[in-house]
């Protein structure tokens, strides 16, 4: 038999195992050595490339290819940016097929109707946009004794003289919207059948300064004539 002299000397990886001695170590993580290295550096150059487009695109945000208003431009004969409608063109709300509508005349002429029924939300409406835009110049009840006026603005002619009262709807529409004398116009301020509610409750107040008993409902009349 053989003594533990003879037993080999050499001892490669399968002896180490059979007599229970750890396998040699295994080679270097690529996470942690050359590989993760490489890993690392396109991660960080991703973050540079991603932040660089980022910095391109905000400058683009702010500096827009537009003009600003009243900017001359080169790209154009006449060298204005602000470039005129196409010929026969009308912008989108902006068709003005109704003369009477739009302008307060009808043949040439200040209308004498309206261009649509004047109802009680006619008129609602119409005291509503007058308080606000026309009573600070013609007082609450047209008398031409506004606030305004009472702190020295230019007094307005009260709409009870006989020469208002008797003036077309067609006229106080056209005042409206082009102005006249010391009052501008409010055709930026106030839309077109705003307008027209207000001409409708100035009406009503000239009616209500001048009113004949005999033109009242029979109940009414009745209350008049009862009151002491």
């Amino acid at each position: 038999m053989g003594t533990a002299s003879d037993a080999p000397t050499t001892r490669g990886p399968a002896s180490a195992v059979g007599v229970g001695l750890a396998p040699p170590t295994s080679a270097p993580s690529r996470c942690c050595g050359r590989g993760g290295r490489g890993v690392g550096a396109s991660l960080v150059l991703t973050l540079v490339l991603m932040a660089l487009l980022t910095a391109c695109y905000q400058q683009q945000m702010g500096s827009q290819p537009r003009y600003d208003p009243l900017e001359p431009a080169a790209l154009f004969g006449d060298g204005q940016s602000a470039r005129q409608p196409l010929a026969d063109t009308v912008a989108r709300g902006q068709l003005r097929d109704d003369t009477l509508l739009s302008t307060g005349q009808e043949n040439g002429q200040e209308a004498t109707r309206f261009p649509f029924p004047v109802t009680r939300d006619v008129l609602v409406r119409g005291r509503d946009r007058f308080e606000v835009f026309c009573s600070p110049c013609h007082g609450r009840t047209g008398d031409g004794n506004g606030m305004v006026v009472q702190r020295g603005f230019i007094p307005p002619p009260s709409f009870h003289t006989d020469a208002l009262r008797q003036a077309p709807v067609g006229h106080l529409f056209e005042v409206a919207t082009q102005g006249l004398g010391a009052m501008p116009s409010y055709a930026a301020q106030v839309s077109v059948r705003d307008r027209w509610a207000i001409v409708a409750y100035i009406k009503a107040l000239q009616l209500s300064q001048h009113a004949d008993a005999s033109q009242l409902p029979a109940d009414l009349r009745q209350q008049l004539e009862t009151q002491p």
